[in-house]
């Protein structure tokens, strides 16, 4: 049985940016704070709790002074910086440059429809941090929207200005473009005065079409990723599309044989808060179970 990990799987460059400056603290550190899991993965979060990583709440933060605390990828809120100012908290930020780039546009898109008395809603998963952030800019009066449910909270007769959370699918987010545009004509509102802004990370978006083909190239696809990844529900739903003999994990320990009766191709693919040695381990697994039934 040939087993093969996706080669545009794995972290992506925010992540990847986050761990190696917790990484590179903790080389001189024996603890440092964590405001939230650094990302949305167990066994990672587990593996840098061993070198000194310690994960806080929002609630814990504000206990905390005098101390260094780590802003990871998903970004803060303008709340976070300001308590960290009065408690004398050094904050190492590592938020996502794509991210930090939004928040901006989103506050600057606040500013200017507020005086038009418009409305900024937000595509995203409601307590999502990256979320929670964006809608800091806004002094959490922006609209989060899931579902077609969520769109009764839009008064559809006042302008509109739509962002995504960097991370959802891009097919997700142009159905509620469409559902958003479909609801204004009802209301009889002005569609010139909805804006879309697709504001999905393309290091995410662009991993659609490649795992298409990958999940094509197998008999048997295992995706990787962490139960709280919002990136890797999204991803999986495109493996899982396109080929139905698809499979969700977080671990190599929740592998199951029959999984694999009469493969000859197995693909290991993730999410982009999976990391490569996780998705090495599931592939080795993998390989003793191709073994056995050889």
């Amino acid at each position: 049985m040939n087993v093969t990990i996706d080669k545009n799987s794995g972290y992506c460059f925010g992540v990847e940016y986050a761990i190696q400056m917790a990484e590179d603290e903790l080389g001189h550190s024996a603890e440092l704070y964590c405001l939230g899991d650094i990302v949305h993965n167990r066994m990672e979060v587990e593996r840098l709790h061993q070198q000194g990583l310690r994960v806080i709440d929002r609630e814990q933060l504000g206990q905390l002074h005098d101390c260094k605390v780590l802003i990871r990828a998903h970004g803060e809120p303008p709340e976070t910086y300001q308590l960290a100012l009065r408690n004398n908290i050094e904050l190492i930020d590592a938020s996502c440059p794509v991210v930090l780039k939004l928040q901006n546009r989103v506050k600057h898109a606040f500013d200017a429809t507020t005086r038009q008395n418009g409305q900024i809603v937000l595509y995203g998963q409601p307590g999502h941090a990256e979320v929670t952030g964006l809608n800091g800019q806004t002094g959490n009066r922006a609209i989060v929207v899931m579902t077609e449910q969520d769109l009764d909270q839009i008064d559809f007769r006042r302008p509109v200005t739509l962002f995504s959370q960097t991370t959802k699918s891009t097919a997700g987010f142009y159905r509620m473009k469409q559902m958003m545009e479909e609801r204004i004509a009802a209301a009889g509102g002005d569609l010139t005065t909805f804006d879309a802004n697709d504001s999905i990370c393309r290091q995410v978006s662009n991993r659609e079409p490649q795992l298409r083909k990958f999940a094509h190239e197998h008999d048997v696809v295992v995706f990787v990723s962490g139960r709280k990844s919002s990136n890797g529900k999204a991803l999986f739903g495109v493996v899982n599309h396109e080929n139905p003999r698809s499979y969700f994990v977080e671990n190599e320990q929740e592998l199951q044989d029959d999984w694999f009766e009469g493969a000859t191709s197995v693909g290991i693919c993730g999410a982009t808060s999976t990391p490569m040695w996780l998705m090495q381990r599931v592939a080795d697994r993998i390989a003793e179970v191709g073994e056995a039934v050889a």
